[in-house]
């Protein structure tokens, strides 16, 4: 059974805005629109990847098939893999230099290295990699050699018991900033959030393939 570490949720609530404000509510039947061309779009959408801000873009099918091909964005990836026997020390994970026990990783073309970024209250936080740390973890992981740039990320739970690692698509790598966010409550995060990130984990087991 997964079990939450609390050191690892603390780190998490240290990250907590002086002033955060509450999360707004979209209206309840509200329709979701392209960001490309504001057609009406269906909760099951496409994304695309801007590169240069690293956001995602929910699109129209239309939209999907007319920009995947331009060159400030690439379309997300497609396959979710769980990687049981993912190697990552405590050790090599100091060397990243990131506070908390969660972060996703992917191959930026546009800096031509990986970028760290790892979930907080106010949104997603870019953190600087260590190149060399990164090239070890690969060599003892060969399977990270298949990370599809900009399209696909790995991501990190170190907040389970044992951790949690898997190569999924980068909008559902974002997803996760969106779930700590939604989820936070008051100062501290509360239960709440660490309930919503064990259920996100727990989501991405079940579409998973299991390597």
């Amino acid at each position: 059974m997964t079990e939450i570490r609390p050191g690892l949720v603390a780190g998490l609530r240290k990250l907590r805005p002086a002033e955060a404000p509450p999360p707004v509510a979209a209206p309840r039947g509200a329709d979701e629109q392209c960001e490309l061309c504001t057609l009406t779009i269906s909760p099951r959408h496409r994304h695309l990847l801007h590169l240069e801000e690293r956001r995602i873009v929910c699109v129209c099918e239309t939209c999907w098939a007319v920009r995947s091909g331009d060159a400030e964005y690439r379309p997300v990836g497609n396959r979710t893999v769980w990687l049981d026997d993912l190697t990552l020390s405590d050790e090599q994970w100091a060397s990243f230099q990131i506070p908390i026990g969660l972060a996703f990783f992917m191959v930026s073309t546009v800096s031509g290295g990986v970028v760290g970024l790892y979930p907080s209250p106010a949104g997603a936080t870019e953190c600087e990699l260590d190149l060399e740390a990164w090239e070890r973890l690969c060599q003892e992981n060969p399977v990270l050699a298949s990370l599809e740039p900009d399209a696909e990320a790995l991501i990190v739970n170190r907040m389970a018991d044992p951790p949690q690692h898997a190569i999924v698509p980068i909008d559902l790598a974002y997803q996760l900033v969106g779930v700590v966010k939604a989820s936070w409550e008051g100062i501290s995060g509360g239960s709440a959030t660490e309930e919503a990130v064990a259920g996100y984990f727990a989501g991405l087991r079940d579409r998973s393939l299991v390597r």
